[in-house]
């Protein structure tokens, strides 16, 4: 194999991962025109253009369409092989970056924590938080991130979880709103009120929705906002309710009073999932440990329920 670079692997992965030769340049740490050249590598070594120019954007040609997930697959398989065994597993001497996929919220409430107990046990290891615009097991399936922090919800069959802490959603009103001052609130007051939804989609209905129109009620929705913390901050300014996961009112945020809803919601449970390719490799499990270590310190009390992989669990990433 001495005629064959097997750098240009990992070349070619980035490059049909990106369709941009200066994206793939700055995901692999290199100038332009070294990525240029090591194009030119490929080209020569596949017989194929790979990417041509389309107007003012680059696209990748039939063949190179054919190679992205060959190309992938063969990356993480000489990762997995040149890896040390688990028994030689020593976090601090891990070097590597792992992509975790989570919703705003927690990474708000989280993600420091997170930070803080990998760089403690591994200070070479850079944690990447990835937004999460949709639900898709594909993210998994092509190796560009290492792990999703959510629910099950329409995840591939082949996906492994494991239950991180069980959560429900509570009202959230500013501190001095007329409603924090009632120790109780009915459904058909709490309906009345004027509400703020966060949907990154623009949807407004949810289980607390289904619950009121199963009393005859239905929200006065006057705002839809495209995060959690969105939400919280419009509350947090006007006289509107907002409606969000308790664990994200966990650390009491400032100039909001949280109160329990007045309509019965079901449970949520937030599981961490991942390709199975990586269910044993040892920088990975290491990280599954420090995220379900971090989540059951950060919600001593969170029951996990019945178990990972439970079908029927309420959604708490916004849809």
């Amino acid at each position: 194999m001495s005629d064959i670079d097997l750098n240009l692997l990992v070349a070619l992965d980035r490059l049909l991962t990106e369709a941009s030769v200066a994206g793939a340049a700055r995901r692999l740490g290199l100038s332009a025109s070294a990525m240029s050249r090591t194009l030119a590598r490929l080209r020569e070594a596949t017989g194929d253009p790979l990417l041509v120019r389309a107007g003012r954007q680059m696209v990748l040609t039939p063949h190179a369409e054919a190679l992205r997930a060959p190309a992938r697959q063969a990356v993480l398989d000489a990762r997995t092989v040149l890896r040390p065994s688990a028994d030689a597993f020593d976090p601090a001497a891990l070097a590597r970056t792992f992509t975790i996929r989570a919703n705003d919220g927690f990474v708000e409430v989280l993600a420091a924590r997170l930070i803080a107990a990998s760089t403690a046990a591994a200070p070479q290891v850079r944690l990447r938080f990835a937004p999460k615009p949709d639900k898709t097991a594909q993210h998994l399936r092509d190796g560009s991130i290492d792990l999703e922090i959510g629910v099950l919800g329409e995840m591939a069959p082949e996906v492994r979880l494991q239950a991180l802490f069980r959560d429900h959603f509570v009202g959230v009103v500013r501190t001095g709103h007329p409603l924090a001052a009632e120790p109780t609130i009915s459904p058909a007051h709490y309906a009345a009120l004027g509400h703020v939804v966060a949907s990154r989609r623009g949807r407004h209905r949810g289980p607390v929705d289904t619950a009121l129109a199963a009393l005859g009620l239905e929200r006065r929705i006057v705002a839809v906002v495209p995060s959690f913390p969105a939400a919280l901050a419009v509350a947090r300014e006007s006289d509107l309710v907002t409606l969000l996961p308790a664990s994200f009112c966990a650390g009491g945020p400032a100039g909001v009073h949280a109160f329990a809803l007045p309509v019965a919601t079901a449970p949520i449970t937030i599981s961490q999932m991942w390709h199975p390719r990586l269910d044993a490799d040892p920088g990975h499990r290491w990280l599954r440990q420090v995220v379900l270590s971090v989540c059951r310190q950060a919600f001593p009390g969170a029951d996990t329920g019945a178990g990972a992989g439970a079908t029927g669990n309420k959604i708490m990433d916004i849809s």
